[in-house]
C-alpha cells in the first residue's frame, strides 16, 4: 500500500509540473504581447510627436520643411547603399527629418532672406544644429536624434562646427546628413538662383571629397543617387510623415 500511495504521488507532482509549465508558457507569451504593445503605442505616439514638432517648422518656413523631407530622402537612399538594417534606416530617418528644426529658432530676416548673409547673419544661422539638439534632447526618444543633428555640420578635416569633430569621431548618420544636406542644397532651385544638375552636384562633393565630406560615403551616394535618377520618379514616400512628396524644390 504505501508504494500504492507513492506512485499516485508521484503522477500528482507529474501533474502539477505539466500545469505549472503550460500556465508559465501562457504567462511569458502574454508578458511578451504586452511588451509588444507598449512598444508599438510609444512608437506611434513619439511618430505623433515628430508630426507635431514638423508642422510647427512648416509654419516656421515651408521651404525649409520641404527640404528636411528630400534630406531624408536623400540619407535613406545613402543609408540604404551602404547596407542599414531596418532599425538603422528608422533612426536615420528620425535624424533627417530633426535636422534643421533648430531654424525655429533663427529670426525670419536672417532664415528667409534671399540673398547673401552677412557676417554677423551667418553666425546666427551657425547656431541652427546647438538649437536642434537643445530642442530634442529633453525627450528620452528623440536623444540619439539630438546627437546627431547637432553635429550635422561638422567636416570630415576638423573645420566644421559646433565641435571641431573630425574624421570617423563624427557620427555616421551626421556623416550622411551633412552630404545630403548640401546636395539638396545644390540642386534646389530658389528664387535668387537655378538649382545645379546632378552631374554637377556630383562633381562638387568629389571635389570636396576628403574634406569637407567622408570620401567613401561620397563615393556610395553618387553611385545610388545615379540610380535614382534614371527611375525618373518624380516624387518620394516616408514611413514617419505621410504623403507623397516633390524630388524637385522648383
Amino acid at each position: 500500500m504505501p508504494k500504492k500511495n507513492k506512485v499516485v504521488d508521484m503522477k500528482n507532482v507529474v501533474s502539477l509540473h505539466g500545469n505549472n509549465g503550460i500556465s508559465e508558457k501562457k504567462t511569458v507569451e502574454s508578458l511578451t504581447k504586452e511588451v509588444n504593445a507598449l512598444k508599438a503605442e510609444q512608437k506611434e505616439f513619439c511618430e505623433m510627436a515628430v508630426r507635431s514638432i514638423l508642422h510647427a517648422l512648416d509654419c516656421k518656413d515651408h521651404y525649409t520643411y520641404g527640404h528636411s523631407m528630400r534630406v531624408t530622402y536623400y540619407s535613406l537612399v545613402l543609408g540604404k547603399e551602404i547596407g542599414l538594417d531596418e532599425e538603422g534606416l528608422y533612426d536615420l530617418e528620425m535624424a533627417s527629418l530633426f535636422h534643421d528644426i533648430g531654424k525655429i529658432a533663427v529670426p525670419d530676416e536672417v532664415l528667409c532672406k534671399p540673398a547673401r548673409l552677412t557676417e554677423e547673419e551667418f553666425i546666427v544661422m551657425k547656431s541652427h544644429p546647438e538649437k536642434s539638439a537643445e530642442i530634442l534632447e529633453g525627450f528620452k526618444p528623440f536623444e540619439q536624434a539630438a546627437k546627431y543633428a547637432r553635429h550635422h555640420h561638422e567636416r570630415y578635416d576638423g573645420r566644421g562646427y559646433p565641435d571641431g569633430m573630425k574624421g570617423e569621431e563624427i557620427p555616421l548618420f551626421s556623416r550622411i546628413i551633412l552630404i545630403a544636406d548640401t546636395f539638396d542644397a545644390m540642386t534646389s532651385t530658389r528664387p535668387y538662383r537655378k538649382g545645379l544638375p546632378y552631374e554637377v552636384a556630383f562633381e562638387e562633393l568629389h571635389e570636396f571629397s576628403g574634406s569637407q565630406f567622408d570620401p567613401f560615403l561620397v563615393e556610395k551616394f553618387c553611385e545610388a543617387m545615379a540610380r535614382e535618377k534614371n527611375k525618373n520618379e518624380s516624387t518620394f514616400t516616408l514611413s514617419i510623415i505621410e504623403g507623397e512628396f516633390a524630388k524637385d524644390a522648383a
